[in-house]
């Protein structure tokens, strides 16, 4: 009784009818690429729904995701917020019974209403919601993000992708390896890309407090901000050490900042300890997401020799300002333009790297020109521009 309550209290059962329906994995109890990219579609979403001809509501389903969890989207929680979603909060102290509960309750909502549109948030998801999708005759889309789907998938997942209506995935990049890997049909994939609040990242000076925290007084400051996990090393932390003594032979006043926590750091520490550069390396450990703005305002370039589906990092610290550097051969090419406004290198090579840096710390390239970094990211990767691309997609999809 009280697990009903509580669902209709979420928003569940509002007298409200909701004409599209998300289904998530899980948002706000935990911090990353997927999760920020998340709740930017939802502000996308709720910027749309002011236009003309749109759905006023949408019903969210949370898999993992507490009741007391920081929901800024929930009505419910923040009185003052849009009244545009309502929340169902399906996590149990069992994986296998929120699953259960999700499938049920989600079955439920579409038997009654009969949407008429869903959009399943993960892979994970979407063979529950193929099943109960091609029952109800409901179309649906797929959100896709990276590395989840660019490796060969199970029978089920790869039916989930051929099945939908459409997926969403956020570069190029990785529409096309999902395609190669799953045998699936580019023309099915649409474009909706990340996006950077300029409000937040900005320019300004550089911030005197972290300056004296890090010890970078005097010092030209590289800088990183990635999981420093031994699964992650394509993050390219090491490669960005080993390019450090070739830049500290131009440029020794250079620090390098790296931003994050993982269990490979003690590999990364005695790494540096090795190459001679410890005294140049700041391992800033984890950094709170509200802290994150004044860390880029205080480096005087973000370099991250990656492979991504698309980093958001960079928009991050293009919108501040900071020339980039990133991989050759992943989803960088699309917030860097295809290089018009960063360095992009082969992601493992350190003398690459470090001739990249050497390069940018010179200046004197349009791409270190912060003020025009700013204007061009804004202008593709603002989230008014993420409104804008939701809103063609949702026209389209009418439309047809």
């Amino acid at each position: 009784m009280k697990d009903k309550q509580s669902d209709r209290l979420s928003g569940g059962d509002r007298g409200m009818t909701s004409p599209h329906v998300f289904v998530f994995l899980e948002i706000f109890a935990c911090e990353g690429g997927i999760q920020s990219y998340v709740k930017d579609v939802l502000h996308a979403y709720r910027e749309a729904v002011a236009i003309e001809g749109f759905s006023k509501r949408a019903e969210v389903f949370l898999l993992r995701d507490p009741r007391d969890c920081h929901n800024p989207f929930d009505p419910l929680k923040h009185p003052g917020v849009p009244d545009v979603f309502s929340f169902r909060y399906l996590k149990s102290p069992f994986p296998w019974w929120g699953r259960v509960r999700l499938g049920w309750a989600l079955f439920v909502r579409l038997l009654r209403e009969r949407p008429e549109w869903l959009v399943c948030g993960h892979i994970k998801l979407a063979p529950l919601v193929e099943v109960l999708c091609k029952f109800l005759n409901i179309p649906y889309t797929v959100m896709t993000y990276g590395k989840e789907v660019w490796e060969p998938l199970p029978y089920q997942y790869r039916s989930a992708l051929r099945h939908a209506e459409s997926i969403w995935t956020i570069s190029r990049y990785s529409r096309d390896r999902a395609c190669r890997s799953n045998r699936l049909d580019p023309e099915r994939f649409r474009m909706l890309p990340c996006s950077v609040d300029g409000e937040t990242f900005y320019q300004t000076s550089k911030p005197q407090h972290l300056i004296e925290r890090y010890g970078l007084k005097g010092s030209r400051v590289l800088m990183t901000v990635a999981r420093l996990w031994s699964g992650d090393i394509y993050k390219g932390v090491d490669v960005t050490l080993r390019a450090l003594p070739r830049i500290l032979e131009v440029f020794p006043e250079v620090k390098y900042l790296a931003i994050g926590r993982g269990d490979d750091k003690p590999r990364l520490e005695r790494l540096a300890e090795e190459l001679g550069v410890a005294d140049r390396v700041v391992f800033a450990g984890f950094v709170p997401t509200e802290e994150l703005p004044d860390h880029y305002r205080v480096a005087d370039a973000y370099i991250m020799p990656s492979q991504e589906g698309f980093g958001i990092v960079y928009l991050e610290a293009m919108a501040t300002g900071l020339p980039v550097l990133s991989g050759d051969d992943d989803g960088s090419a699309d917030p860097l333009q295809d290089g018009k406004l960063g360095w992009r290198v082969p992601h493992r090579d350190p003398e690459a790297v470090a001739k990249a840096c050497i390069e940018i710390l010179k200046g004197g390239d349009r791409r270190c020109d912060g003020e025009w970094l700013r204007q061009e990211t804004l202008a593709h990767f603002s989230r008014p521009a993420l409104a804008q691309q939701l809103q063609n997609l949702m026209q389209e999809r009418q439309e047809h």
